[in-house]
């Protein structure tokens, strides 16, 4: 097509450089368009990434302080221990973000919520999110705008004993997600304001090469945006090890590339730490619970395709928590360091390459073990478990003696899932436990009713006081020399309305390992005490009563403070208050029942050591104990008269004892010739169905007034 006007080889040139300039400038406004779009996307994609990050980041921290608290709060909630639960629930709250912490009960009700007089306790939680929290099988977390809600719930076994939540308030995270953005955003803009120039410039200097300039700032401008976009997608589906991002650039996108970079490896960094704490017991460096109970799920699976066998072995320490009560939490938690070690070393030496070790729980372990001859195997790891923790510990210049009392179950024999499985293990444990500690047990079938039966007893026993089906009876102590009543024991009964007379050595046993024997022992001094003030007689010495201690109410350290307060309810004198103690509660740690005994002393009533003779300790440990006297064990008294060896031995006991000033007091006597025998030794006083059998404070009452 000609023109209509002729314009000359400039205007032509002219004609073509506007047309060349008009399809530059078109092409620079697309490609301008493209960038914003580019940079737009890629802020968009970079905000969504980095809120989602921030998001994962405050649910994995949730998800980790409410299972932490769940597993620590699982004995508490338990035995419905307060402080324990307030102390728990306290820390908690002091973390960064948290707003509030609520422990509740299987119904919902709350138990705890960290605060001091607990105005919520027993209520109902009310508010939106508790349905959902209360009946969530696992961790489970709920958003709202302002607050993330992280529920878990605390099982013991298979059964859902309560749960915990714990607010964390999201204006942390969304203001860590902003000032995150703030920084990219600026960069992007101040990259794609120098491109901008770039063109313009290039367009100015020379419009014929307005196509190159859009290949050269696509290369060099979108190119490095898209990849860090795509960067950008593979971190939000948490794709670390994709991302590779460099640039040897030194300008600002050089510099935005490479603090991408750097934000990419501190976030997988930071997502490393997150997964290590949520699997990893961060005092033993053993695998959690968490990370146990998915080991052994992906365990039995591949054994359930190929016919494995595989034992679980709980291991439970004895007696850990005197360590804490005597040296200090601290003290207790480089015990469970230094067990962890003998653990992994001994199950490493039997051929465990395979084993899964973790800690379970405060002083609880699980191992997970495969061999051909599963059960000789196991219950050889079992022994060698509990010969290494048995072995003695050296912890601040002293040496700390703890045993360990072992459960086994057998995969397929006794169960084919986790949760069973860690069941029947916990069962086995409990009958190592009452067959003695420092042993093991093999899970059978018979474990569970026994296991029944004494959940049952135990429910049974909580108020069998106040239902008035627990009695004190007292057995009469007699002044050897001539025959004189001199006090009584206070000895507990249960009539039980369906079982009858329950033995005390079932229901004492129930009530020492439920932790109720401290309530009951506060019942029975306080009952003992009021009978014992109305025994005394003017112008008569004042009868004294004898009330048995549990080794756990001696380890509490407050029953200077109870034996306080039932003197001063029931008016009876200090010096009518005998206390027995027995003599392996007592020498069990020196130190602390020395100072213990010492202060219950200074009240005014008198200290006994029961069952002398039984813990093998010798009698040189009574010269470090203050004691006022010792009650020799029925074993020897019953064969003084055939036996010269237990003649001789309670001679000796008698005489030690009279050398440091100890009163002795022979247990079953059951015949005159014991009782001659007993008293031509010197012994001072005791008991036995020949002298009186246990009767009713009434009875024995009668008994002062003749």
């Amino acid at each position: 097509m000609r023109l209509p006007v002729k314009l000359g080889l400039r205007g032509e040139l002219l004609l073509v450089m506007c047309g060349v300039m008009l399809v530059v400038a078109a092409l620079v406004a697309a490609l301008w368009l493209h960038e914003k779009s580019s940079s737009r996307d890629a802020r968009e994609l970079s905000a969504s990434a980095m809120r989602e990050l921030a998001r994962e980041g405050l649910l994995g921290r949730g998800q980790t302080l409410s299972s932490q608290l769940a597993d620590a709060a699982t004995n508490p909630l338990y035995y419905l221990d307060l402080a324990k639960l307030g102390e728990l629930a306290r820390a908690t709250l002091r973390q960064p973000d948290v707003v509030y912490v609520v422990i509740h009960d299987a119904e919902g009700q709350v138990v705890h919520d960290g605060s001091g007089d607990i105005p919520a306790f027993g209520q109902p939680m009310s508010d939106p999110m508790a349905y959902e929290a209360l009946n969530a099988e696992g961790v489970h977390g709920q958003w709202s705008d302002k607050l993330l809600d992280v529920a878990s719930p605390i099982r013991i076994g298979g059964e859902r004993i309560g749960g915990v939540r714990v607010g964390l308030s999201r204006e942390s995270a969304n203001r860590r997600e902003q000032e995150m953005l703030e920084p990219l955003a600026e960069r992007l803009q101040a990259a794609s304001n120098e491109h901008l120039g770039w063109i313009l410039a290039l367009m100015a200097a020379l419009a014929a090469m307005g196509v190159g300039a859009m290949g050269l700032l696509q290369r060099r401008i979108v190119a490095p945006i898209s990849g860090l976009a795509e960067a950008a997608a593979r971190i939000e589906q948490g794709r670390y090890a994709d991302v590779k991002v460099s640039s040897d650039r030194q300008d600002e996108i050089g510099e935005l590339v490479r603090a991408f970079a750097r934000m990419s490896e501190s976030v997988a960094r930071h997502d490393r730490d997150i997964r290590r704490m949520a699997y990893t017991d961060s005092l033993t460096g053993l695998s959690n619970r968490l990370a146990f109970r998915e080991a052994l799920d992906d365990r039995l699976l591949t054994l359930q395709a190929s016919s494995g066998e595989l034992a679980l072995l709980f291991v439970d320490l004895d007696d850990f928590k005197r360590v804490n009560d005597t040296l200090g939490h601290e003290a207790g938690d480089e015990v469970l360091g230094q067990l962890s070690m003998r653990i992994r070393m001994a199950v490493e030496r039997l051929g465990g390459v395979g084993a899964e070790i973790a800690r379970f729980g405060g002083d609880e372990f699980i191992v997970l073990f495969m061999a051909e001859d599963i059960r000789a195997s196991s219950g050889h790891l079992a022994e060698s478990l509990i010969e290494e923790i048995q072995r003695p510990l050296v912890l601040r210049g002293r040496q700390v003696f703890l045993g360990a009392s072992v459960g086994i179950t057998l995969f397929p024999f006794d169960a084919s899932s986790a949760g069973q499985l860690l069941k029947n293990a916990d069962i086995a444990m409990y009958q190592a436990k009452v067959a003695g500690k420092g042993c093991y047990r093999f899970y059978s079938k018979a474990m569970d009713q026994a296991v029944e039966r004494r959940v049952q007893l135990e429910e049974e026993l909580r108020g069998a006081w106040d239902r008035g089906e627990l009695s004190l009876a007292y057995q009469p102590i007699y002044r050897l020399a001539d025959r004189r009543l001199m006090g009584a024991e206070a000895l507990c009964r249960w009539q039980h309305p369906r079982l009858g007379v329950v033995p005390p050595s079932v229901f004492i046993e129930v009530a020492e390992q439920s932790g109720l024997i401290e309530s009951l022992g506060r019942h029975v001094l306080v009952q003992a005490c009021q009978d014992a003030a109305a025994w005394a007689q003017p112008g008569m010495e004042a009868p004294f009563v004898s009330v048995n201690i549990s080794p756990r109410q001696l380890r509490t350290g407050d029953l200077p403070d109870v034996v306080a307060s039932a003197l001063a309810a029931t008016g009876v004198m200090p010096r009518q208050l005998h206390l027995e103690l027995t003599e392996t509660a007592v020498l069990g740690d020196e130190v602390q029942a020395s100072a213990l005994l010492s202060r219950l002393r200074a009240t005014g009533v008198k200290v006994w050591l029961d069952d002398f003779g039984t813990g093998f300790s010798g009698l040189s440990h009574l010269r470090r104990v203050p004691v006022d006297g010792v009650k020799i064990d029925r074993s020897f008294v019953a064969d003084v008269l055939r036996d010269p060896d237990d003649l001789a031995l309670t001679s000796a006991i008698i005489a030690m004892a009279h050398s440091l000033g100890i009163t002795v007091v022979a247990e079953g006597i059951e015949a005159e010739g014991q009782y001659e025998v007993l008293r031509e030794r010197g012994c001072d006083q005791g008991q036995g169905f020949w002298l009186g059998r246990p009767m009713s404070a009434a009875e024995i009452q009668r008994r002062f007034r003749e």
